[in-house]
């Protein structure tokens, strides 16, 4: 190295090497990689209040198709301003108000040790399950209740699978079934979005005439009979254990079986 180059500073030393240089080649692509980055994360903040609001919007998209009052085009806020949610202890099955239900969290609970539980039979495939469930009653003009939407969730062969389900008023009539977020196999598990298929659920029940739980979706229909019973989706065998397991679940003792319960008796 010449006096010349010696004299000179690290950063003129920098500038003077050849474009291609290995230093100045490292040091355009890291500076990129940092410029990236940094747009990268702005965005994901400055879009992340929007982010929640679609999705807020599209859980209330789901929850109005399920219940059947959903039109294309409409005010989502104001079509959704017709339920009344409540946040629901599903131990007991009643409502509570340790919780605020409009802000309640159902995700964030399930994986709350303060507000959840680990289950030890676990046919749904979701770990732990939380105490307390956002509920969505509907109301006729008099007061009295027209239609409830449940919130579910279980595991089917890619994925766990989130959903409502809509009953009547008496608590065992099925109204509707709707899954709004999973991965499963486009063409196979994911016709569980197909319309025919969805439609198979409407005015099925949940139990017989005893109270003893009958609801199944298979290939055969049980011995209570085609009232309780929904096509499988087919070439889709796994799907159709996990979507059979979780509604059983849900509709069972460990979920909203008290709740279901209470509604028949007219204690809510």
């Amino acid at each position: 190295m010449s006096d010349q180059q010696q004299n000179k500073g690290p950063i003129r030393r920098f500038l003077d090497l050849p474009t291609d240089s290995v230093p100045k080649t490292v040091f355009v692509a890291v500076s990129l990689c940092l410029v990236a980055s940094m747009i990268v994360s702005a965005a994901a903040v400055a879009l992340r209040p929007i982010q929640e609001v679609n999705k807020l919007k599209d859980k209330q998209i789901n929850i109005l198709q399920v219940a059947g009052l959903y039109e294309p085009g409409t005010d989502i806020v104001d079509a959704f301003s017709v339920f009344e949610p409540q946040v629901l202890e599903l131990e007991n099955g009643v409502f509570t108000t340790a919780f605020d239900a409009k802000t309640f969290d159902d995700r964030a609970a399930a994986s709350d040790p303060e507000t959840s539980i680990v289950l030890t039979e676990d046919p749904a495939s979701i770990g732990r399950q939380s105490r307390f469930v956002t509920v969505y009653l509907l109301r006729n003009e008099d007061g009295s209740l027209d239609k409830v939407v449940l919130p579910i969730h279980g595991y089917g062969l890619w994925s766990t699978l989130y959903g409502f389900i809509a009953l009547e008023e008496n608590g065992n009539d099925i109204f509707g079934l709707q899954f709004y977020e999973h991965a499963e196999t486009p063409g196979l598990g994911a016709e569980v979005d197909n319309p025919r298929w969805k439609a198979l659920w409407s005015g099925k029940r949940l139990a017989d005439e005893n109270g003893d739980l009958q609801i199944t979706v298979a290939k055969t229909a049980p011995a209570a009979g085609a009232d309780h019973h929904i096509d499988a989706l087919a070439g889709a065998t796994l799907t159709t254990a996990g979507v059979h397991n979780l509604v059983r679940f849900w509709m069972g003792e460990a979920g909203y079986g008290p709740f279901l319960t209470n509604l028949k008796a007219g204690d809510l």
